[in-house]
């Protein structure tokens, strides 16, 4: 499929209203046979999977669950999820997906909060259902990830036409520093995506085959592997099993993957994982998001791929990347340029701007923009502005256009009199051959805040007097004294959220 055909093909995704009618439409149309998603040994086609959709929409009507209705849906990446998640929405149900490796009680949260009758899962997902017993439906795939039939005369029925601002899904965000909160979207934020990021900065096709390391039930994740093979026509490898290195680097050897998706910390254990100078990998873009990529990364991919690898930053609640740098055009250490289509500002405390070179807290817009938290109206209120801007809660830096991410707003720390922010100084940590990842959050330090390093050190090295001395030589060289860390922790691991997001609040409450 040429350029125009790929334009042509997403002009006619967004003529549907259902987005699920949307994603499949042209591809029925023009090669039902081709496959969708391969998965293990196996593939579905859209042919297969359109079938497998209406089905499940049947199965819903079935089980009485009506449009506007909430289903929580807990499923690995499998067949199973897309199957549910597009039967939802051809039955006008809102699909809350959620991660596979919550605990008991954010399921149990999850469920409660969302209002959800009915819990899709699979039989070994233990913690969902025990926290669904006896007061949820449940319906379940089985070994196969496949659903059972529904009757005939209620999966044949038309797709639910949703109103522009009805909820087609909502995403429950990672709970960094509290508990999830459900983040809505309409079945046109779904779509738009397609266009403004896919087709517009990573120029995807029919032709690419698709792997994203992040999964189904995260915001980076839906829009990669659920929503860009489906909108371009393209085809998805989706995996079940825990991303570790040895699994990727097997399904791409297998698969050959054209377009690879990931975040810095999976970056960064493939880069460790190889035994040779060289990594021969067949992708032709490499795109990372979900938190700030160090420099010392992109260097490294580059050195041992020959492949550029492009960063960008999204956010649940505006469903996908906002920033980003382009293919051929990235500037390391940044998260890249606004998208077309997107609005930005950069204000201090008060909602002042700031000028160029200064940081501020990053507010955005855009037509992806969430309206509203799931029942938390006052946290609506402060984050969705009424001018339509998003408080993003990350501070960047912007300069000639470009925008360098410098922290969320409650990591910053206060030391010596001044701001600090902790990206710049785990990026010097980083230049350090000891230090394999690191974080840095506020530590008191006799009765004053400083940053405090927390480091794994690389495979070989020893935490001692001789190598403590080395990293504050180091760092005294790199950075003005206020920066420099006060304390050294050596850690096995640091704490993070389901999508790998650093959460530096822990390391502060140690």
């Amino acid at each position: 499929m040429n350029k125009a055909d790929t334009t042509m093909q997403s002009d006619c995704c967004l003529k549907h209203k259902n987005a699920a009618v949307a994603l499949l439409a042209a591809n029925l149309e023009r090669h039902p046979d081709k496959a969708a998603y391969i998965c293990e040994d196996a593939a579905i086609t859209y042919r297969q999977l359109d079938q497998a959709a209406r089905n499940f929409a049947g199965l819903l009507r079935q089980r009485g669950i009506t449009p506007g209705e909430r289903a929580v849906i807990v499923l690995l990446d499998t067949f199973a999820f897309p199957t549910a998640f597009l039967g939802c929405l051809l039955a006008g149900v809102t699909a809350v997906a959620v991660s596979t490796v919550l605990r008991g009680v954010d399921y149990q949260h999850i469920l409660q909060d969302s209002g959800a009758r009915l819990l899709i899962s699979a039989p070994d997902m233990t913690l969902p259902l025990e926290a669904a017993a006896g007061n949820y439906d449940l319906l379940l795939c089985d070994e196969k990830y496949q659903f059972e039939s529904a009757d005939p005369s209620l999966a044949n029925q038309p797709a639910w036409q949703p109103t522009d601002d009805e909820f087609a899904f909502m995403m429950y965000s990672s709970g960094s520093t509290g508990k999830p909160k459900g983040i809505p979207h309409t079945h046109h934020d779904l779509l738009l995506p397609g266009t403004l990021v896919g087709e517009n900065i990573f120029g995807i096709t029919a032709n690419d085959l698709i792997f994203s390391v992040s999964k189904f039930s995260f915001a980076y994740g839906l829009i990669n592997s659920l929503v860009f093979p489906l909108y371009f026509g393209a085809t998805a490898v989706i995996h079940p099993g825990k991303p570790d290195p040895a699994a990727i680097l097997k399904l791409i050897e297998r698969h050959k993957p054209t377009v690879f998706f990931s975040v810095p910390t999976i970056y960064t254990q493939l880069i460790l994982a190889s035994s040779s100078d060289r990594l021969e990998l067949p992708m032709r873009l490499c795109v990372s998001a979900g938190e700030a990529l160090p420099p010392s990364i992109i260097d490294e991919w580059q050195r041992l791929t020959r492949l550029e690898l492009v960063d960008g930053i999204g956010s649940t609640e505006m469903l996908y990347i906002f920033i980003s740098n382009y293919p051929g055009q990235a500037r390391a250490g940044s998260a890249g340029r606004l998208v077309p289509g997107y609005s930005a500002r950069l204000v201090d405390e008060n909602d002042t701007a700031v000028p160029p070179g200064t940081p501020g807290n990053l507010l955005v817009a855009g037509a992806t923009s969430a309206t509203c938290y799931w029942n938390l109206p006052e946290k609506s209120a402060e984050t969705m502005l009424a001018d339509g801007f998003v408080r993003t809660g990350d501070v960047f830096v912007e300069e000639d256009g470009f925008f360098y991410h410098h922290g969320r707003s409650d990591d910053m720390i206060k030391s010596g009199g001044q701001w600090v922010s902790p990206v710049p100084v785990e990026e010097a940590l980083l230049k350090h051959p000891a230090v394999t990842e690191c974080a840095v959050a506020s530590v008191k330090a006799g009765s004053l805040f400083k940053p405090g390093a927390f480091i794994i050190l690389a495979p070989g090295c020893e935490q001692n007097r001789d190598l403590l001395k080395e990293l504050r030589n180091h760092m005294q060289q790199l950075l003005p004294e206020y920066m420099c860390p006060a304390r050294y922790s050596f850690v096995s691991e640091l704490p993070r959220t389901a999508t790998g997001k650093i959460q530096r609040f822990m390391l502060r409450e140690q």
